[in-house]
């Protein structure tokens, strides 16, 4: 007798009650939306399957793309035993247990996909223990992560691995997540063009968030209820960004902020800063990089960046959120538009470099102060032009040590301010040269 017959039997209105994200999980690879560089019928897993010959993987990408469903897809493809663990919740002794029935499964002649999600949170001496049954063959790793893996991931586990990339899902293939769900469900989501759109918008690249969210729109709907886009928002409270304030999301929109700063573009500047601040970010560490673009990107080309970065730092920490966040962006914008000057930054690496190769030398001795005697009869301060009772207030003499040649660090270019402080470095060099030749 089968033991089906003793198994308990769930209603299936029960089963229905399932997430969306769940009763619509692809049953194929080819089922599987967003990923046709890895699922397509030329995509790199469809050949390896096809190829009948799998290796370790470390699938990376972030939320929502597929990675759990794809590994246990491609078990099912390949004709392996699939084990799934988490590194949030799983110890060595959980690794042991796993290690030591995929040998069983060996000995049978079957082997083992073993599919660890969030593989980045087990520490270095954890990912060395999968180096020993990767290289035996006891089982295929397939790794996922939302971190980079070159950051995250042992070399030694990274050089007997393939990185694969899953995309965030692009709004074609959301709209076809959503016709999935209409289908499913038997009706139509109940919004307007412009609000399906804000919907899609909303999920940020993540195919369960998109799902989610689609529930949450039919549980509120009345009979005959159509929600705009503000409608919808109400309804959904809208998911926070995707954005970790440690980790990649958060570097990557702090160097579009730079970059945009930079290009001289306020209007991307503002609509990083604004996304860092959705997400969370703290607004005095914006305030600190709005003070390094200062001085690193504009400089002296307009020396007041830096006192109207300072100001709007300060600003915020007087105010506070949400009126001090404007002084920030007042700034950013003050920073995006004005000219742009990395001399003094390249001056500074220059000068860092020359100290460093050029050792202790002494400053000549005329520019050396003589407080004692014996100094003075050493020719400390000898010779020295007090600048101030000089023609033009400039002596021309040298500054630089004697067994040292002259050097040019600071080149500022025929922009902003920083033009004309090129205007009197060139007189300077004129007159240095004449009283030279003297």
């Amino acid at each position: 007798m089968s033991d089906d017959l003793f198994a308990p039997r769930i209603p299936e209105e029960v089963a229905n009650r399932r997430p969306l994200a769940d009763r619509l999980r692809p049953q194929t690879l080819a089922d599987v939306t967003g990923q046709p560089h890895l699922t397509g019928e030329d995509g790199a897993l469809r050949r390896m399957i096809d190829s009948g010959s799998l290796g370790s993987m470390i699938f990376w990408g972030p939320p929502g793309t597929g990675k759990t469903t794809v590994a246990r897809l491609l078990s099912g493809e390949a004709g392996l035993a699939f084990e799934q663990i988490s590194a949030i919740f799983s110890g060595v002794a959980d690794l042991k247990k796993v290690f030591e029935a995929a040998r069983l499964r060996r000995m049978d002649g079957r082997q083992t996909l073993l599919f660890v999600d969030e593989i980045h949170r087990f520490n270095r001496a954890q990912q060395d223990s999968f180096l020993p049954v990767m290289e035996d063959g006891t089982v295929i790793l397939v790794g996922a992560t939302t971190e980079n893996p070159s950051f995250e991931l042992n070399a030694a586990l990274l050089s007997r691995a393939r990185v694969l990339t899953f995309r965030s899902h692009d709004e074609e293939s959301l709209e076809e997540l959503l016709r999935r769900a209409e289908k499913a469900e038997g009706r139509p989501l109940p919004l307007t063009e412009d609000a399906r759109a804000s919907l899609i918008r909303m999920a940020d690249g993540d195919g369960r968030s998109v799902l989610t969210l689609a529930e949450e729109v039919w549980r509120a709907a009345r009979k005959d209820e159509l929600f705009d886009p503000d409608a919808l928002i109400k309804i959904v409270q809208r998911r926070a960004p995707v954005y970790d304030k440690a980790q990649d999301g958060h570097y990557n929109l702090i160097s579009a902020l730079h970059k945009s700063v930079r290009g001289s573009d306020p209007d991307a500047a503002l609509y990083y800063l604004a996304r860092m601040f959705d997400a969370g970010e703290d607004p005095l560490y914006l305030g600190r990089r709005l003070v390094r673009m200062a001085v690193e990107d504009i400089g002296l080309a307009d020396p007041q960046a830096l006192v109207i970065c300072n100001a709007a730092k300060d600003a915020y920490d007087y105010l506070g959120s949400p009126e001090g966040e404007l002084a920030l962006a007042e700034a950013c914008v003050y920073l995006a538009t004005a000219p742009k000057s990395n001399a003094v930054y390249t001056a500074f690496k220059a000068a860092t470099l020359a100290a460093k190769q050029n050792g202790s030398l002494l400053p000549p001795k005329h520019i050396l102060n003589a407080p004692t005697k014996l100094m003075r009869t050493e020719g400390y301060g000898d010779g020295y032009h007090y600048d101030h009772d000089e023609p033009d207030a400039f002596s021309g003499q040298n500054y630089f040590p004697e067994k040292m040649d002259r050097q040019t660090f600071y080149d500022p270019p025929e922009r902003g301010f920083e033009r004309e402080i090129r205007k009197r470095l060139d007189w300077w060099s004129k007159l240095r040269k004449e009283r030279a030749e003297r």
